[in-house]
């Protein structure tokens, strides 16, 4: 019965109502992490603050990698009446306005442990409402669908990018901390609207809560959270994701702190990372989008992640010392491009190989791999690397890391002719 509901559900949506619900819903989870992971490491960099501290901000992001933890609640419990992942997304989004709104009375020059905490606090919100809005996408979107609906993702996470990271940082500068942080407020709360016409069929979880005592239900909440572990070749397939996004973010992490060693200024870099880049970023997810379908996920993965390890390479150029603004818009605008197009056909398998049953713990999961990769791992310590070898031997290494990832894509995902033990082609 829920199979059927969710089948119709795919079909009574237009397309077009669709993307206008998640692209909102992805921009705004997105939009107030671009303004501070992409404001706060130029801000403390220019006060001078070392590249250990700067790489170690991705700490910060730690609700992101453990999210997969309470994914199983999610999944679980959820207001029949309002809908079991929009009443989610409704007061996780609401939430983190709140949050918001918290840290723009706070002084951020004098009161760094508030604003930290409070950050943690936001992406903690953030990262819940993506489980939700996540395993919403996966329901309403038929699987020929998933290609333009993560392309749609990755836009959602580069227009954050470019309204939070790009927009936002002109706004600080011309307008200061309290106002650009309360316009974020602003701009969470309206990305609820489309949302608010969205009736999403009604899950029958009450029966199954009913007759359940502690030591099961925390058995429950165990084999949802480790079953999808359990399942052949995943373990693997964590593994691809972890190096097949390391290369690029270690590189990312360390490339902005490059420019301000270069000496270009807040806004110099917020136009060519945060608008330009972002900018690129969004015509690269959805170009991934319309290719994915007829060129196959496997073949995605290894053309796309091939262009991210080239564009990882060439951004040894302004670690030698070339400061011609053509080669600098040109690297930083190829990285974030060919990023794009890798994590956009990387979404599409994650979906892909999540059950629908389990649609928010099972992505959640990969999702927090992905973050691991993105921010925790290797990206966090990118700044002790490029303390001891320089800028050019973190991008070095991020590139051989890449070429490492492409090995592995025949043995993740199969040819369309072929039946792999795990996930779709």
């Amino acid at each position: 019965m829920t199979l059927n509901l969710e089948k119709s559900t795919q079909k009574s949506l237009h397309p077009a109502y669709k993307f206008l619900l998640l692209s909102s819903l992805y921009t705004s989870q997105f939009l107030p992490s671009a303004f501070f992971f992409q404001a706060l490491p130029i801000f403390l960099r220019q006060q001078g603050a070392s590249l250990q501290v700067v790489g170690l901000l991705g700490l910060l992001t730690l609700p992101w990698m453990l999210k997969f933890l309470w994914a199983p609640l999610v999944d679980r419990y959820g207001s029949r009446r309002w809908g079991h992942y929009k009443s989610w997304i409704f007061v996780t989004q609401f939430l983190l306005a709140l949050t918001l709104m918290g840290c723009a009375s706070m002084d951020a020059s004098n009161n760094a442990m508030g604003l930290f905490q409070g950050i943690f606090l936001m992406v903690t919100f953030a990262a819940t409402q993506d489980i939700a809005t996540d395993a919403l996408a996966i329901r309403i979107l038929a699987p020929h669908e998933r290609g333009w609906g993560n392309g749609i993702q990755s836009a959602g996470r580069a227009t954050g990018g470019i309204l939070g990271g790009g927009v936002m940082l002109l706004v600080l500068n011309q307008m200061g901390w309290q106002v650009s942080v309360r316009i974020l407020a602003g701009g969470v709360l309206l990305a609820l609207v489309p949302l608010c016409f969205y009736q999403e069929p009604r899950r029958n979880v009450g029966a199954v809560r009913q007759g359940i005592g502690v030591k099961q239900a925390i058995a429950n909440y165990l084999n949802t959270l480790l079953s999808f572990v359990q399942q052949s070749g995943m373990l693997i397939w964590l593994l691809f994701i972890l190096l097949y996004v390391t290369g690029s973010s270690m590189a990312a992490t360390m490339f902005r702190p490059l420019l301000v060693d270069l000496g270009l200024s807040m806004v110099e870099i917020g136009w060519m990372t945060g608008i330009v880049g972002s900018g690129a970023a969004i015509i690269g997810s959805l170009l991934a989008g319309v290719l994915i379908q007829p060129l196959g996920r496997q073949q995605s993965l290894i053309l796309f992640g091939m262009m991210q390890a080239i564009s990882v390479f060439a951004l040894t150029l302004p670690a030698m010392g070339v400061r011609s603004p053509v080669i600098l818009y040109g690297v930083s605008i190829s990285e974030v491009f060919a990023r794009s197009l890798a994590n956009t056909a990387l979404f599409t398998v994650m979906m892909d190989k999540s059950r629908t049953e389990m649609a928010g713990s099972d992505y959640t999961l990969q999702s927090s791999i992905f973050i691991l990769g993105h921010h925790i791992g290797v990206p966090a310590l990118s700044g002790f690397i490029a303390n001891t070898l320089g800028y050019s031997g973190v991008f070095l290494i991020g590139f051989v890391i890449s070429l490492i990832s492409l090995w592995l894509v025949p043995h993740v995902v199969g040819k369309p002719n072929q039946k792999p033990g795990i996930g779709l082609t």
